[in-house]
């Protein structure tokens, strides 16, 4: 069984930082998901016009100057306050800490896009000039940047690097945070993902063109996974970063334990670009599940990936179908009806949002479902209103992207 591994080897989330666009902290996130309070809203960017969006309203001040967040990206400003928060959740006694033992490991979806937008933008008032382009860009641009801004304003002299893993990059923070405590690269580990991209007109004007921009009179009714309604995705910024230990050390310093990383999969599609492959991802679950010695029925809560877009909640419902099947005590929900798609830090975000179940029993609902798609069918599917679930031991998450990547994380309560 995992629990009979020595603890130098079972792997533990003892902090929590995030932004999201409903709360920057867990507790406020929390609040909010309980009491279905969306966070998208009405936004315009440049070109595109008029959307909606899950924004974020973080304090880029507490742990940067003006100058710092000025010569720094959203990303990295984003990750910077996650990182501090969830440092300070952990307890950890930082002035005396060896910072050459921490290891930083932050998924993102996509980066630098932002950046080089908005440079083009400036330089065209000079003729395209470009003489005039910011020395800053290279540092702003390379794919390690959130990692490395976390690195530099922390002075943690550990590993760091980013995981480009689409939209399951959140989840791809995480599984490689474990990896590396078990192989001893470093003692601490700071695993999440962040996400900028409300941030490129681009990503909205690509999605548009694939017909999967979500669009709603209401902007907090946009984002309606499993609906018959649903019409796309609502892009979302946030980042989410926990601090990872190995249980030993935890126990030793007397941690509060948020939940232990008991099993993990990543696997690929191999199909298609975009459109998604049910079988490829039921195999990835199964695969998580076989690696934490579980069975399907003994998870309480699955905190599903579903986007709103038209075929990819179908396919993840067949996945769940497959693997579940049509009864069973298992619950799902769904955080992206409350805060959009948050890209590299979606997984991240959406699994500690279901955290706090462990001590509640509580499980957050899907909001905006109002016509349940009959495709999308899932048996113990909380719609719209909280559900007590009684004890809650087990909280498997699903994050799927682009070009057939999926994730899978399972966390059991300690």
């Amino acid at each position: 069984m995992v629990a009979e591994r020595p603890d130098r080897e079972r792997i533990v989330i003892t902090g929590i930082g995030l932004a999201a666009p409903n709360g920057n902290s867990l507790d406020e996130f929390r609040q909010n998901l309980l009491a279905g309070r969306s966070g998208v809203r009405a936004y315009e960017t440049r070109y595109f016009g008029k959307t909606v969006a899950g924004v974020c309203d973080f304090d880029e001040l507490r742990y940067q100057r003006r100058k710092e967040v000025r010569r720094g990206t959203r990303a990295g400003g984003l990750a910077i306050y996650c990182a501090h928060e969830a440092i300070a959740d952990a307890g950890l006694d930082w002035q005396n800490v060896d910072r050459s033992a921490i290891g930083i490991y932050i998924g993102v979806t996509e980066h630098g896009n932002v950046e080089t937008e908005n440079e083009i933008y400036q330089l065209k008032q000079y003729d395209y000039d470009t003489q005039f382009w910011s020395h800053h860009h290279n540092p702003r641009t390379v794919a390690n940047n959130p990692a490395g801004e976390i690195s530099l304003n922390l002075g943690i002299t550990g590993p760091h690097y980013t995981l480009g893993a689409a939209c399951a990059a959140g989840n791809a923070g995480i599984i490689q945070g474990v990896q590396m405590l078990r192989l001893g690269e470093c003692d601490v580990a700071l695993g999440g993902g962040v996400s900028e991209s409300i941030h490129s007109f681009g990503i909205f004007a690509s999605f548009n063109s694939q017909g999967a921009l979500a669009r709603h009179d209401d902007p907090t009714k946009a984002s309606r996974p499993f609906d018959a309604d649903r019409n796309g995705i609502v892009v979302a910024e946030g980042g989410c970063i926990t601090v990872l230990e190995r249980l030993s050390d935890a126990r030793a310093r007397d941690a509060k334990i948020y939940g232990e990383i008991v099993g993990h999969a990543m696997n690929s599609d191999a199909t298609d670009f975009v459109n998604p492959d049910a079988d490829r991802q039921a195999q990835c679950i199964r695969l998580a599940l076989r690696r934490a010695e579980l069975n399907p029925e003994d998870i309480d809560i699955v905190s599903t990936h579903a986007t709103a877009t038209t075929t990819g909640d179908v396919q993840e419902s067949k996945a769940l179908r497959q693997v579940w099947g049509g009864n069973g005590r298992t619950v799902f929900n769904n955080t992206k009806s409350f805060i959009g798609h948050a890209m590299g830090a979606a997984g991240v975000l959406e699994l500690v949002g279901n955290l706090p179940a462990f001590s509640d029993g509580v499980c957050h609902a899907t909001i905006n479902l109002d016509r349940p798609d009959p495709e999308c069918e899932l048996p113990g599917l909380v719609a719209n209103q909280p559900r007590e679930v009684g004890p809650v031991n087990y909280i498997l998450n699903n994050s799927f992207g682009m070009l057939g990547i999926n994730s899978v994380v399972i966390v059991r309560r300690t």
